[in-house]
Parts: structure tokens; C-alpha cells; sequence
């Protein structure tokens, strides 16, 4: 299924890190002036735009659920870090007009001849260990190329086939509520939502060491204890909008990098 949307504000081309995704929000109250509040805000009269991502998958081949969420957590991240994202690049000022309004991301599938023609977009391709994720400059929310317009939002639904290794708790990880249930696909936006959380809240250094290495991160389910304890521990939390499957206001995910823990524990 498609993403529903983070609200946030956005970072500029000298100060990449947004004034809303500061403080970080726990699971608890939202504040009256919370940026991740889900009834109409401003952001709401904005031109609303969406970050389109594209998960390839054959029928004969999928890939695995926890490769393909990984691989979409990467590849928000590869264009937030993008050069052509950035400044005068020349896909900053859609990015810069996404991140005004709701920050909506939605993933649709492809497969064959599909995802040749979405891969002639200007877009970047990004892999993990089978999967591969598609991610393109936003596009208003009704003005999708023809090439993505027509690919599926449904039919993202993925499987490990095997238990997922435990993640490395060294580094990043997305943690995924484990009361909800979501499609893939969107497990896919919102762990996207909370990896772009935790690079807001990144310094430069820190971030470009992230960017350096790849991306590592790891994405889990912990269990009931441990997510409780995780929404109280002042690391980012995604807030979904409730457009699609789940209920407004839901906690989806928290984003736990290293060093986003040290401040936390501070």
C-alpha cells in the first residue's frame, strides 16, 4: 500500500536540519505546536507533493520483506544526501517544495518491462541483498509521470522466507511497532519516514560518516517491553497521518542511531 504522510518542515540549503523535527517526539502527548500533530495544519494549504518509490518485484522472485524494507530506508536516505537534492541542485527546489507540505512517500511495484521503463526516469536505484528500490524527485500529488502512474500500489505484500538475523544494535535501527499490522509496502514509506527523521536530526559530521559507509541500518520488530521502553527513550518517532490502514496518530516506527542514543541517554 502507499505511504499516508509525516508533517514536517523543510531542512533549507544551508541548514539541512528542519526547526519541526526538533524536539524529537516521544509516543506520549503531542505538544499543541507539534509539527506531528495529524488534524489540518498549514501544511495542509501547501501544493502537496509525494517522494515516489518503486519496489521491483518479480513473481517468480521476490525479494524478502526485511531486504526490500531496508532497501527502502537506504534509498530515502541516498536522495536526502544527493548532491542534485542539495542547494542549486536540479531536483532541490522539488524537494524543497515536498518537504513544505505533508511529507507524503508512496511505493508502488513493478516488474519487467515496468520496471525497465521506470528505471529511464531520472531516478536512483538502490540494492540490498536481492531487493532493489527505485527513488525519484518528488512529484505533485496529482501529477505523476505516466510511467509511474500506472504501476500497481497493491501487490507489495513480501515475506522473509527465512527468520531475519537479529539486527546490529551497534548500529542504526528502525524499529517497527510490533502491535500494528501493515503491507510491505507500506512498511516500506514509513520506515523511509524514519530514516529520514533520524538524518534531520544528525549532525554534518554524523551524517556523512552515515553516508560514507553506505547506510548500514538494520530494521526489527522488538517486542512489547522493549517498544515500550524505546518510546520513552527520546529517539524520533513516525507519526502516521492514518490516510491508509492504520489509525491517525499511530506510533510506526522509532529511529535509533548510535548517535542519536548517546544524546538520548544524556
Amino acid at each position: 500500500m502507499s505511504s499516508d504522510d509525516i508533517p514536517a518542515t523543510a531542512p533549507t540549503a544551508t541548514s539541512p536540519t528542519p526547526a519541526a523535527a526538533s524536539p524529537v517526539e516521544s509516543a506520549g502527548p503531542l505538544p499543541a505546536d507539534s509539527p506531528f500533530r495529524t488534524e489540518p495544519t498549514p501544511r495542509d494549504e501547501a501544493p502537496q507533493f509525494v517522494l515516489p518509490l518503486v519496489v521491483h518485484i518479480e513473481k517468480t522472485d521476490p525479494p524478502a520483506r526485511t531486504d526490500a524494507l531496508r532497501t527502502a530506508a537506504r534509498a530515502v536516505l541516498t536522495i536526502l544526501a544527493d548532491d542534485r537534492a542539495l542547494g542549486e541542485g536540479e531536483w532541490a527546489q522539488a524537494m524543497r517544495d515536498w518537504q513544505d507540505a505533508r511529507i507524503r512517500k508512496v511505493v508502488r511495484r513493478a516488474r519487467g518491462a515496468e520496471w525497465r521503463k521506470a528505471c529511464t526516469l531520472p531516478g536512483i536505484t538502490v540494492t540490498g541483498d536481492a531487493a532493489e528500490v527505485r527513488v525519484y524527485p518528488p512529484v505533485p500529488l496529482d501529477g505523476w509521470p505516466k510511467e509511474l502512474a500506472k504501476l500497481q500500489v497493491s501487490g507489495t505484500d513480501l515475506d522473509d522466507p527465512e527468520p531475519p538475523a537479529a539486527p546490529d544494535t551497534t548500529g542504526p535501527v528502525l524499529w517497527l511497532n510490533p502491535e500494528l499490522g501493515m503491507s510491505a509496502g507500506k512498511t516500506m514509506a514509513q520506515v523511509g519516514h524514519g530514516a529520514q527523521l533520524a538524518w534531520w536530526e544528525l549532525t554534518d559530521t554524523e551524517r556523512k560518516a552515515w553516508q560514507e559507509a553506505g547506510f548500514p541500518l538494520s530494521v526489527a520488530t522488538p517486542d512489547a517491553d522493549t517498544w515500550r521502553r524505546l518510546t520513552v527513550s527520546g529517539l524520533p518517532v513516525v507519526r502516521d497521518a492514518g490516510f491508509t490502514e492504520i489509525a491517525p496518530g499511530s506510533c510506526t516506527v522509532i529511529a535509533d542511531h548510535p548517535a542519536l542514543r548517546a544524546r538520548a541517554a544524556d
